[in-house]
């Protein structure tokens, strides 16, 4: 089966630390742009982060830069997506995306355009 799927996610206090993953199955994903979304209830949905397929460069929301790191594990058909220091308002349901475009344009794309979308994994911030 042809896929993405998340894992990592669950309820974790503030200033704690989670590590996502995404795991390609059916596919491999050296050749694509792998990136992060989020969408909290109400909210419209945010690029968290995202690495290039080309030259591994990177993507960090602004909320997120300093306390986030995207990386991939191309043995294990993998990216990760590490995040420390979690606030509040980074709950939300995380869903990761590839697509076989730059990360400009990867950042662009609607949900429905992407050639993989993930099922989303809940991430809680909360005493």
């Amino acid at each position: 089966q042809v896929q993405l799927a998340e894992s990592g996610g669950g309820l974790v206090q503030p200033g704690g630390s989670l590590t996502l993953s995404c795991a390609a199955s059916g596919f491999t994903l050296a050749s694509y742009t792998v990136g992060w979304f989020r969408q909290a209830p109400g909210k419209e949905r945010e690029a968290v982060a995202c690495i290039d397929a080309g030259d591994d460069t990177t993507y960090y929301l602004d909320s997120l830069k300093g306390r986030s790191t995207i990386s991939r594990d191309l043995a294990k058909n993998t990216v990760y997506l590490q995040m420390n220091n979690l606030k509040a308002e980074d709950t939300a349901v995380y869903y990761c995306a590839a697509d076989l475009v730059t990360w400009g344009h990867f950042l662009l794309l609607d949900r429905g355009e992407f050639d993989y979308w993930g099922q989303g994994t809940q991430v809680t911030v909360s005493s």
